[in-house]
Protein backbone atom coordinates (compact mmCIF):
# COMPACT_ATOMS: atom_id res chain seq x y z
CA UNK A 1 0.00 0.00 0.00
CA UNK A 2 1.33 3.82 -1.20
CA UNK A 3 2.31 6.17 1.71
CA UNK A 4 -0.60 8.35 -0.16
CA UNK A 5 -2.84 5.54 0.18
CA UNK A 6 -2.64 4.99 3.72
CA UNK A 7 -2.80 8.35 4.74
CA UNK A 8 -6.40 8.78 2.83
CA UNK A 9 -7.28 5.33 4.69
CA UNK A 10 -6.26 6.85 8.07
CA UNK A 11 -7.97 10.29 7.31
CA UNK A 12 -11.35 8.86 6.08
CA UNK A 13 -11.26 6.68 9.26
CA UNK A 14 -10.66 9.91 11.56
CA UNK A 15 -13.79 10.63 9.71
CA UNK A 16 -15.47 7.88 10.70
CA UNK A 17 -14.47 7.92 14.24
CA UNK A 18 -15.85 11.97 14.47
CA UNK A 19 -19.18 11.04 13.13
CA UNK A 20 -19.31 8.23 15.78
CA UNK A 21 -18.71 10.34 18.82
CA UNK A 22 -21.25 12.40 17.53
CA UNK A 23 -24.29 10.40 18.35
CA UNK A 24 -23.80 10.96 22.31
CA UNK A 25 -23.29 14.83 21.90
CA UNK A 26 -25.86 15.56 19.78
CA UNK A 27 -28.72 13.73 22.33
CA UNK A 28 -27.39 15.83 25.10
CA UNK A 29 -27.35 18.70 22.88
CA UNK A 30 -31.33 18.67 21.84
CA UNK A 31 -32.59 17.40 25.04
CA UNK A 32 -31.66 21.18 26.24
CA UNK A 33 -32.30 22.66 22.73
CA UNK A 34 -35.01 22.98 20.37
CA UNK A 35 -33.43 19.71 17.00
CA UNK A 36 -34.28 22.45 14.02
CA UNK A 37 -32.38 25.58 16.02
CA UNK A 38 -29.41 23.37 16.87
CA UNK A 39 -29.56 21.69 12.71
CA UNK A 40 -29.59 25.65 11.91
CA UNK A 41 -27.00 26.41 14.42
CA UNK A 42 -24.71 23.10 13.18
CA UNK A 43 -24.97 24.12 9.20
CA UNK A 44 -24.19 27.84 10.09
CA UNK A 45 -21.07 26.60 11.48
CA UNK A 46 -20.38 24.55 8.80
CA UNK A 47 -20.70 27.17 6.41
CA UNK A 48 -18.69 29.27 8.04
CA UNK A 49 -16.13 26.47 7.87
CA UNK A 50 -16.30 26.10 4.40
CA UNK A 51 -15.97 29.87 3.85
CA UNK A 52 -12.02 30.07 3.93
CA UNK A 53 -11.97 26.98 1.10
CA UNK A 54 -14.97 29.29 -0.80
CA UNK A 55 -13.17 32.57 -0.83
CA UNK A 56 -9.97 30.56 -1.84
CA UNK A 57 -11.43 28.50 -4.57
CA UNK A 58 -14.39 31.19 -5.69
CA UNK A 59 -12.56 31.37 -9.18
CA UNK A 60 -13.73 27.52 -9.55
CA UNK A 61 -17.47 28.52 -8.65
CA UNK A 62 -17.77 29.14 -12.12
CA UNK A 63 -19.62 26.45 -14.08
CA UNK A 64 -17.18 24.81 -16.77
CA UNK A 65 -18.25 23.41 -19.87
CA UNK A 66 -18.99 19.89 -18.88
CA UNK A 67 -21.15 21.09 -16.17
CA UNK A 68 -24.68 21.95 -15.94
CA UNK A 69 -26.13 25.81 -15.86
CA UNK A 70 -25.67 27.42 -12.77
CA UNK A 71 -29.53 27.57 -12.17
CA UNK A 72 -29.71 23.52 -12.79
CA UNK A 73 -26.85 23.33 -10.51
CA UNK A 74 -29.20 25.17 -7.86
CA UNK A 75 -31.61 23.26 -8.50
CA UNK A 76 -30.07 19.85 -8.04
CA UNK A 77 -28.55 21.39 -4.75
CA UNK A 78 -31.23 22.37 -2.90
CA UNK A 79 -33.23 19.25 -3.97
CA UNK A 80 -29.98 16.68 -2.90
CA UNK A 81 -29.95 19.33 0.33
CA UNK A 82 -33.96 18.81 0.99
CA UNK A 83 -32.74 15.08 1.75
CA UNK A 84 -30.11 15.67 3.32
CA UNK A 85 -31.56 18.12 5.78
CA UNK A 86 -34.57 15.32 6.31
CA UNK A 87 -31.96 12.70 7.18
CA UNK A 88 -30.66 15.13 9.47
CA UNK A 89 -33.99 16.45 11.19
CA UNK A 90 -34.96 12.12 11.60
CA UNK A 91 -31.61 11.44 13.21
CA UNK A 92 -31.54 14.24 15.42
CA UNK A 93 -35.31 13.99 16.88
CA UNK A 94 -35.19 10.19 16.70
CA UNK A 95 -32.00 10.49 19.37
CA UNK A 96 -34.88 11.75 22.16
CA UNK A 97 -36.36 8.74 21.79
CA UNK A 98 -33.79 6.03 21.50
CA UNK A 99 -29.97 5.35 21.90
CA UNK A 100 -27.20 6.45 19.95
CA UNK A 101 -25.68 2.50 19.71
CA UNK A 102 -28.48 2.40 18.34
CA UNK A 103 -29.21 5.09 16.01
CA UNK A 104 -25.86 4.13 14.34
CA UNK A 105 -26.26 1.04 13.32
CA UNK A 106 -29.87 2.14 12.26
CA UNK A 107 -28.19 5.35 10.45
CA UNK A 108 -25.88 2.53 8.63
CA UNK A 109 -29.04 0.78 6.69
CA UNK A 110 -28.81 3.32 4.40
CA UNK A 111 -25.92 2.18 2.67
CA UNK A 112 -28.07 -1.25 2.00
CA UNK A 113 -31.20 1.28 0.20
CA UNK A 114 -28.84 3.04 -1.91
CA UNK A 115 -28.66 0.40 -4.06
CA UNK A 116 -32.34 -0.50 -4.13
CA UNK A 117 -33.27 2.94 -4.95
CA UNK A 118 -31.00 1.98 -8.43
CA UNK A 119 -33.15 -1.07 -8.73
CA UNK A 120 -36.20 0.69 -8.28
CA UNK A 121 -35.34 3.30 -10.83
CA UNK A 122 -34.68 0.81 -13.33
CA UNK A 123 -30.84 1.97 -13.43
CA UNK A 124 -29.49 -1.71 -11.80
CA UNK A 125 -30.36 -5.41 -11.39
CA UNK A 126 -31.22 -6.65 -7.85
CA UNK A 127 -28.18 -8.57 -7.79
CA UNK A 128 -27.18 -11.35 -5.07
CA UNK A 129 -25.26 -9.18 -2.81
CA UNK A 130 -27.43 -6.47 -2.80
CA UNK A 131 -30.06 -8.87 -1.82
CA UNK A 132 -28.15 -10.63 0.83
CA UNK A 133 -26.70 -7.45 2.31
CA UNK A 134 -30.48 -6.23 2.96
CA UNK A 135 -32.06 -9.79 4.11
CA UNK A 136 -28.84 -9.62 6.76
CA UNK A 137 -29.60 -5.88 7.34
CA UNK A 138 -33.31 -6.51 8.15
CA UNK A 139 -32.93 -9.90 10.07
CA UNK A 140 -30.13 -7.58 12.11
CA UNK A 141 -32.52 -4.66 12.75
CA UNK A 142 -34.69 -6.85 14.28
CA UNK A 143 -32.42 -8.49 16.50
CA UNK A 144 -31.64 -5.11 17.58
CA UNK A 145 -34.60 -3.09 17.70
CA UNK A 146 -37.27 -5.81 19.36
CA UNK A 147 -34.58 -6.95 21.60
CA UNK A 148 -34.71 -5.55 25.59
CA UNK A 149 -31.58 -4.11 26.71
CA UNK A 150 -30.71 -1.88 29.68
CA UNK A 151 -31.27 1.27 28.04
CA UNK A 152 -33.79 1.45 25.50
CA UNK A 153 -35.06 -1.51 25.04
CA UNK A 154 -38.06 -2.74 22.27
CA UNK A 155 -38.92 -0.73 18.87
CA UNK A 156 -39.79 3.04 20.06
CA UNK A 157 -40.66 5.85 18.08
CA UNK A 158 -36.87 6.71 17.61
CA UNK A 159 -35.87 4.12 16.38
CA UNK A 160 -38.67 4.70 13.24
CA UNK A 161 -37.46 8.12 13.23
CA UNK A 162 -33.95 7.29 12.88
CA UNK A 163 -34.75 4.40 10.33
CA UNK A 164 -36.48 7.57 8.38
CA UNK A 165 -33.11 9.60 8.75
CA UNK A 166 -31.68 5.87 6.72
CA UNK A 167 -33.81 6.65 4.21
CA UNK A 168 -33.31 10.24 3.63
CA UNK A 169 -29.21 9.86 3.50
CA UNK A 170 -29.94 6.84 0.98
CA UNK A 171 -32.00 9.27 -1.59
CA UNK A 172 -29.45 12.10 -0.20
CA UNK A 173 -26.80 9.68 -2.10
CA UNK A 174 -28.72 8.38 -4.72
CA UNK A 175 -29.54 12.08 -5.77
CA UNK A 176 -25.37 12.57 -5.19
CA UNK A 177 -24.19 10.53 -7.46
CA UNK A 178 -26.87 10.92 -9.93
CA UNK A 179 -26.16 14.71 -9.87
CA UNK A 180 -23.13 15.08 -8.89
CA UNK A 181 -21.26 14.22 -12.36
CA UNK A 182 -22.46 17.55 -13.94
CA UNK A 183 -22.02 19.44 -10.65
CA UNK A 184 -19.65 21.89 -9.68
CA UNK A 185 -18.02 20.23 -6.15
CA UNK A 186 -17.88 23.39 -4.17
CA UNK A 187 -20.86 25.14 -5.40
CA UNK A 188 -22.89 21.27 -5.00
CA UNK A 189 -21.88 21.09 -1.63
CA UNK A 190 -22.28 24.70 -0.54
CA UNK A 191 -25.89 24.57 -2.10
CA UNK A 192 -26.42 21.71 0.15
CA UNK A 193 -25.43 23.19 3.19
CA UNK A 194 -26.84 26.23 2.42
CA UNK A 195 -29.95 24.74 2.31
CA UNK A 196 -30.10 22.21 5.24
CA UNK A 197 -29.81 25.80 7.18
CA UNK A 198 -32.01 27.18 5.24
CA UNK A 199 -34.86 24.95 6.00
CA UNK A 200 -34.18 24.00 9.43
CA UNK A 201 -34.31 28.30 10.21
CA UNK A 202 -37.65 27.89 8.58
CA UNK A 203 -38.68 24.76 10.66
CA UNK A 204 -37.46 26.84 13.78
CA UNK A 205 -39.33 29.48 13.50
CA UNK A 206 -42.98 27.49 12.48
CA UNK A 207 -42.56 24.89 15.38
CA UNK A 208 -40.14 26.56 17.94
CA UNK A 209 -41.21 30.11 17.46
CA UNK A 210 -37.73 31.12 16.67
CA UNK A 211 -35.52 29.39 19.68
CA UNK A 212 -32.86 32.08 20.42
CA UNK A 213 -29.28 31.38 20.28
CA UNK A 214 -27.85 28.39 22.04
CA UNK A 215 -26.71 29.38 25.19
CA UNK A 216 -22.66 29.05 26.12
CA UNK A 217 -22.39 25.16 27.27
CA UNK A 218 -22.89 21.77 25.68
CA UNK A 219 -25.37 22.56 23.14
CA UNK A 220 -23.15 25.29 21.64
CA UNK A 221 -20.29 23.22 21.64
CA UNK A 222 -21.78 20.19 19.66
CA UNK A 223 -22.90 22.68 17.63
CA UNK A 224 -19.35 23.57 16.80
CA UNK A 225 -17.95 20.27 16.72
CA UNK A 226 -20.75 18.81 14.33
CA UNK A 227 -20.36 22.05 12.28
CA UNK A 228 -16.79 22.42 12.01
CA UNK A 229 -15.43 18.99 12.44
CA UNK A 230 -18.37 16.62 11.58
CA UNK A 231 -19.37 18.46 8.52
CA UNK A 232 -16.91 21.10 7.20
CA UNK A 233 -13.49 19.53 7.72
CA UNK A 234 -15.29 16.02 6.84
CA UNK A 235 -15.72 16.96 3.50
CA UNK A 236 -12.58 18.57 3.23
CA UNK A 237 -10.92 15.41 3.94
CA UNK A 238 -13.27 13.10 2.46
CA UNK A 239 -12.90 15.14 -0.64
CA UNK A 240 -8.85 15.37 -0.39
CA UNK A 241 -8.29 11.54 0.52
CA UNK A 242 -10.80 9.80 -2.17
CA UNK A 243 -8.13 11.19 -5.05
CA UNK A 244 -5.96 8.76 -3.31
CA UNK A 245 -8.34 5.59 -2.62
CA UNK A 246 -10.72 3.67 -4.15
CA UNK A 247 -14.22 3.77 -3.43
CA UNK A 248 -14.66 0.49 -1.90
CA UNK A 249 -11.73 1.32 0.28
CA UNK A 250 -14.07 4.58 1.46
CA UNK A 251 -17.15 2.73 1.77
CA UNK A 252 -15.25 -0.27 3.61
CA UNK A 253 -14.37 2.55 6.22
CA UNK A 254 -16.98 4.23 6.41
CA UNK A 255 -19.00 1.37 7.61
CA UNK A 256 -16.79 1.39 11.16
CA UNK A 257 -19.04 4.83 11.87
CA UNK A 258 -21.63 2.72 14.08
CA UNK A 259 -19.04 0.43 15.31
CA UNK A 260 -17.59 3.96 16.96
CA UNK A 261 -21.26 5.10 17.76
CA UNK A 262 -21.62 2.18 19.86
CA UNK A 263 -18.23 2.49 21.24
CA UNK A 264 -18.28 6.13 22.26
CA UNK A 265 -21.67 5.29 23.74
CA UNK A 266 -20.44 2.75 26.00
CA UNK A 267 -17.87 5.01 26.92
CA UNK A 268 -19.74 8.39 27.13
CA UNK A 269 -23.14 7.13 28.97
CA UNK A 270 -22.18 3.37 29.52
CA UNK A 271 -24.63 2.33 27.15
CA UNK A 272 -24.79 -1.66 27.38
CA UNK A 273 -26.29 -3.12 24.39
CA UNK A 274 -27.80 -6.96 25.28
CA UNK A 275 -26.06 -10.01 23.13
CA UNK A 276 -29.40 -10.26 21.07
CA UNK A 277 -28.55 -6.13 20.06
CA UNK A 278 -25.17 -7.01 19.43
CA UNK A 279 -26.02 -9.95 17.12
CA UNK A 280 -28.31 -7.66 15.21
CA UNK A 281 -25.64 -4.64 15.31
CA UNK A 282 -23.31 -7.12 13.64
CA UNK A 283 -25.86 -8.27 10.86
CA UNK A 284 -25.93 -5.05 9.96
CA UNK A 285 -22.32 -4.12 9.60
CA UNK A 286 -22.50 -7.47 7.94
CA UNK A 287 -25.53 -5.81 5.30
CA UNK A 288 -23.60 -3.14 4.60
CA UNK A 289 -20.48 -4.23 3.38
CA UNK A 290 -22.42 -7.09 1.59
CA UNK A 291 -23.96 -4.45 0.00
CA UNK A 292 -21.58 -1.89 -1.02
CA UNK A 293 -18.19 -4.31 -1.47
CA UNK A 294 -20.64 -6.71 -3.59
CA UNK A 295 -21.14 -4.20 -5.53
CA UNK A 296 -17.87 -2.82 -6.40
CA UNK A 297 -16.68 -6.29 -7.24
CA UNK A 298 -19.48 -6.75 -9.59
CA UNK A 299 -18.67 -3.25 -11.33
CA UNK A 300 -14.82 -4.22 -11.33
CA UNK A 301 -15.78 -8.11 -12.82
CA UNK A 302 -17.61 -5.96 -15.07
CA UNK A 303 -15.05 -3.61 -15.94
CA UNK A 304 -13.00 -7.35 -16.47
CA UNK A 305 -14.99 -9.05 -18.79
CA UNK A 306 -15.37 -5.46 -21.08
CA UNK A 307 -11.56 -5.64 -21.29
CA UNK A 308 -11.28 -8.83 -22.62
CA UNK A 309 -13.30 -8.69 -24.66
CA UNK A 310 -11.82 -5.65 -26.09
CA UNK A 311 -8.77 -6.95 -26.04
Amino acid sequence: MSSRRLVADSALLFVAFIWGLTFVMVQDAVRAYPVFAFLATRFLFALLGLLPIIVWRRKDLRPTAHESRLSRQVAASVLTGAFLFAGYSFQTAGLLYTTPAKAAFITGLGVTIVPLLSIAFGLERLSLPVLAGVVLAVVGLGFLTLSGSQVGGGLNLGDLLVLGCAISFAAQIFAVGRFAPRMNPLLFTTGQLATVMALAGMASLLFERGAPWPPAGQPLFAALFTGLLATALAFGVQTAAQRFTTATHTALIFATEPVFGALGSYLLIQEVLTPAQLLGSALILSGMLAAEMGQGFLSWGRRLRTANTNG
